[in-house]
């Protein structure tokens, strides 16, 4: 399937409007319009609820980012790019692939705890070239996403002042309509923004100051007690939001860094795959079944005969390092240095796919149980170095992994002929 990027209403984006002071905020208007309804008839009542509970039925139990915005942020202006379970982002050199990418890391760090900082470590360089500052010579960027689950859609709008100062001036969490936080910058002077709630208790809303370095939905769990229904809704989207954020794993296998032995180290593998050596030391002992459903993979996409993919300790005196090898089944071993750009990246993507997030380096929920969390990974040049046969075959090891529901990937391509054939591959056209 392919699709091209939405574009939202408009992408003005210098902060979000204060919350309103008065009672006219969030549930308010809610409360105040049902007062006014007309009463409900018993059947009326049923049928909705049964509705409701089909729908509710529907909704994956899995919390996944389904929607990514991107407004004025590098190249994009006022794009949205729809994200299914394997989406691949295709566009020439210059159509802002990998700055979508870098969007969505952002978002999932945000969601971590990170403070914004840390995240944007030069801000000035997400602020389209020409983009001019205001009478206060600010300047900005907006990011959001959309997270599905088992609270229905959920959105989330983030406006980042990247001028003068670094700092989150705005932040908006919606579900079903409704506004369930609200943030904005009032005392320009202060580091932080007035923030408002869904309450829905004798007060329709609770306001409070947050930090303007850091989202103000990961802080909610720390702020709202969850003692009203209302306040219960916002802490379902926010864990929701922030379930379907952190768990990203972004991966750009090194081949040039993979030739090398390794020290054993923790065997979590690493974003440029540098120790993939001592992951398959791990992995192999650890899981018998994937481990053969890895070396199925890499026969089916490197040259030559493959028995076994294996690690052993390095020869180069000191102890605690490994070297990978190439087991070809005759007696003969090839170590995977000799190995070529693309059967490096082929056998670093196929081991990514094929493990999971406690093998990866990764932020877990760590509250949330596994069964409930999602796994997304990110590779930006997804056919970089591959041959013909080798993305087929990558492509479609992806599509069975992510049918499964715990895993999912988002990969930049400058062409995705090559996949429209292989179903479940959502394609998102960033071309002119």
């Amino acid at each position: 399937m392919t699709v091209s990027p939405r574009l939202p209403e408009g992408e003005k984006i210098a902060q979000f409007p204060a919350p309103p002071r008065g009672a006219g905020n969030c549930a308010a208007d809610h409360d105040g319009a049902a007062d006014s309804r007309e009463p409900r008839v018993p059947a009326a009542e049923a049928a909705e609820a049964a509705e409701a509970a089909e729908a509710k039925a529907s909704r994956p139990d899995r919390p996944s980012v389904t929607e990514l915005r991107l407004s004025a942020f590098a190249a994009h202006r006022g794009a949205g790019f729809p994200l299914g379970p394997l989406s691949l982002l295709r566009g020439p050199s210059g159509s802002g692939k990998s700055s979508a990418l870098r969007a969505y890391e952002a978002l999932a760090r945000l969601g971590g705890g990170a403070e914004l900082g840390e995240v944007f470590p030069d801000p000035a360089a997400c602020v389209p070239e020409r983009a001019r500052p205001d009478v206060q010579r600010r300047r900005g960027f907006r990011i959001g996403c959309t997270a599905d689950g088992p609270e229905g859609p959920v959105r989330l709008d983030v406006a980042v002042q990247a001028e003068p100062r670094l700092r989150i001036v705005g932040e908006r969490l919606t579900a079903g309509g409704r506004t369930l936080l609200e943030t904005a910058l009032r005392d320009p002077a202060r580091r932080a923004v007035q923030a408002a709630w869904h309450t829905a208790g004798s007060s329709p809303v609770t306001r409070a100051p947050l930090p303007d370095d850091r989202l103000g939905t990961a802080l909610l769990p720390l702020r709202v007690a969850g003692r009203t229904d209302g306040q219960r809704q916002v802490l379902a989207a926010a864990q929701q939001m922030v379930v379907a954020l952190r768990s990203v794993f972004v991966c750009d296998p090194q081949p040039r860094s993979m030739r090398a032995d390794v020290p054993l180290g923790a065997g979590r593998l690493l974003r440029g795959c540098d120790n993939l050596a001592a992951v398959l030391w791990r992995t192999r002992a650890e899981c018998g079944r994937r481990h053969g459903l890895l070396v199925d993979a890499v026969r089916a996409g490197c040259a030559g005969p493959v028995h076994d993919v294996l690690a052993e300790p390095g020869t180069g005196g000191a102890g605690g390092t490994v070297r990978a090898w190439l087991d070809r089944g005759d007696g003969l071993r090839t170590p995977l240095g000799r190995l070529g750009d693309g059967e490096l990246r082929y056998l670093a993507l196929a081991l990514v796919l094929l493990t999971g997030p406690g093998v990866l380096e990764v932020d877990l929920a760590g509250e949330v149980p596994a069964a409930l969390q999602t796994l997304t990974v990110l590779v930006d040049g997804f056919d970089r170095d591959l041959d013909a046969r080798q993305r087929e075959g990558l492509v479609r090891l992806a599509a069975r992994m992510c049918e499964r529901g715990h895993i999912r990937l988002v990969g930049a391509v400058s062409d995705a002929s090559w996949a429209a054939g292989v179903d479940g591959v959502t394609v998102v056209d960033l071309g002119p």
